[in-house]
């Protein structure tokens, strides 16, 4: 019974991966690793939602176990890559080509050697990494980072294409969603006039799609945000971000408060903003401290 509901527990997480439901798939991790410390399939997963979320004590942890379990499985060095990432990119991506010569079937892998090689500014050998993830199983993951390692190479075709297969693949996907609009927000500048309101207008109404889907989705509403500012509707850029603050304590809403204000020259509104970011940040390091 025991083995079956970790078996099963697995399974979920492997499916939430796939589709982004990062929150999720954290809590599940937590319910594995408390019910067998000692397993490590999927635990590089694990570890790089960690680092995503800005949670060096347990990726600390995390690592510190993995390597007593077993220091040469490929979940072992991808987590390695994930704790080295914020310290040495070099070093973490040394560590993600090495669990791929332990298994060059291990998709983890390819999806950390290519958000690295975005770090250091290799598109095309991101493109790679991540056409290798794709090729054994299509996840999220591996669409946004075929996405953005496109558009850095100025192949918006190829990041149109790709993130509508994304959206065909994934279709009840808020975040496959607003894959698609990051593609056309990103087509808009410095297009004239007529065509810059055309393309936003499509990036607008993937955004508030992606938001109908999955109201909580922070990254849309920033995006939504970001779109008002550049089409100069700073209201309701303001108006939107009021709202998801009101049901969202998140530093980021604050920075982003922060910065349309500062751009609309209201500067004691902005300071306020930027304040309320930093107590949220020394929070959370005072609690990761303590833990």
């Amino acid at each position: 019974m025991l083995r079956l509901s970790v078996a099963l527990l697995r399974m979920i997480i492997k499916v939430e991966a796939i589709i982004g439901r990062n929150d999720e798939a954290i809590m599940n991790f937590e319910k594995v690793r408390f019910v067998d410390p000692y397993v490590l399939t999927y635990m590089d997963e694990y570890a790089m939602l960690l680092k995503s979320k800005s949670d060096p004590s347990k990726l600390n942890k995390l690592v510190h176990d993995m390597l007593h379990i077993d220091s040469g499985r490929p979940e072992t060095f991808v987590a390695l890559s994930a704790l080295w990432e914020r310290k040495d990119e070099r070093r973490a991506l040394s560590f993600a080509e090495k669990s791929l010569r332990t298994d060059d079937r291990h998709i983890a892998g390819y999806i950390m050697k290519g958000n690295l090689c975005m770090s250091l500014n290799r598109p095309d050998t991101a493109v790679t990494a991540f056409r290798g993830a794709q090729e054994l199983r299509a996840d999220l993951r591996s669409y946004q980072g075929l996405v953005r390692a496109y558009l850095a190479l100025s192949k918006s075709k190829e990041a149109l294409f790709t993130a509508r297969e994304a959206m065909k693949v994934m279709h009840q996907s808020a975040k496959a969603l607003k894959l698609v609009g990051d593609v056309h927000a990103s087509n808009s500048s410095g297009r004239e006039k007529v065509k810059f309101l055309f393309i936003s207008s499509t990036a607008r109404k993937f955004y508030e799609s992606a938001l109908r889907l999955e109201p909580g989705f922070l990254g849309a509403a920033l995006a939504l945000a970001d779109l008002h500012v550049v089409e100069g509707r700073n209201k309701e850029a303001v108006s939107l971000l009021e709202r998801y603050l009101r049901d969202w304590a998140d530093d980021s809403l604050h920075v982003k408060l922060a910065q349309v204000f500062a751009a609309t020259n209201m500067l004691s509104d902005a300071l306020s903003h930027y304040q309320a970011a930093l107590r949220y940040i020394s929070f959370y390091l005072y609690l990761n401290i303590i833990h």
